[in-house]
């Protein structure tokens, strides 16, 4: 969860974000995702300036706090949104995901794509069909002490397999164990999801 207290100069930060994304020509990026910082009119104000210094448009990203109605004006503006508050708990995580299906559904209806921010379960891609998702998930296995193994039969998509005791896993080769195995679950997911 972001820091409310933080002191930035968010017209600077936007000015780098904007030069990163023409410097390396990434085509889809997040809007600034700090509503809870400095208030949705800001964050609309400095979309508008992301988007003149890039040439293009972000993927705004959805709160509770924008009501649904926003989210139907995103779906007409946008062809990429995201929803976002799933991470920090902005919404339990039943209720959220009851509602998955009327967000995908209005995203699909207006043509735009929609982004599961920070949606990790695994359990849950052949049931809400987000056109993308991220996670951080993949760091869980060095801080858990195990290494992930993929497996498309297991309903989770993987099999943790534990550290022997007495033994500890080298953090940077579990990491990219752990890395290159969810990657095996993006193809999949591309491929059959």
């Amino acid at each position: 969860m972001m820091n409310k207290d933080i002191k930035l100069d968010w017209d600077r930060y936007t000015e780098q974000y904007a030069e990163f994304i023409v410097h390396n020509n990434v085509k889809h990026f997040i809007e600034l995702d700090i509503d809870v910082v400095v208030g949705l009119k800001e964050v609309e104000r400095l979309r508008s300036k992301l988007e003149h210094l890039t040439g293009q448009k972000s993927i705004p990203v959805w709160h509770k706090s924008r009501g649904k109605e926003y989210f139907v004006d995103m779906c007409k503006e946008y062809d990429y949104v995201a929803i976002g508050g799933y991470a920090n708990k902005e919404i339990p995580q039943a209720k959220f995901e009851a509602a998955f299906p009327w967000f995908i559904n209005t995203a699909h209806e207006y043509k735009a794509k929609i982004h599961g921010l920070g949606y990790t379960s695994c359990a849950n891609l052949r049931k809400y069909h987000f056109d993308s998702v991220d996670s951080t998930a993949w760091l869980y296995g060095n801080l858990g002490g195990y290494i992930y193994k993929f497996n498309p039969n297991n309903p989770n998509f993987f099999d943790k397999v534990n550290v022997k005791a007495g033994q500890r896993l080298k953090p940077r080769p579990s990491a990219e164990h752990n890395f290159n195995e969810w990657r095996k679950l993006q193809m999949y997911a591309n491929k059959y999801l």
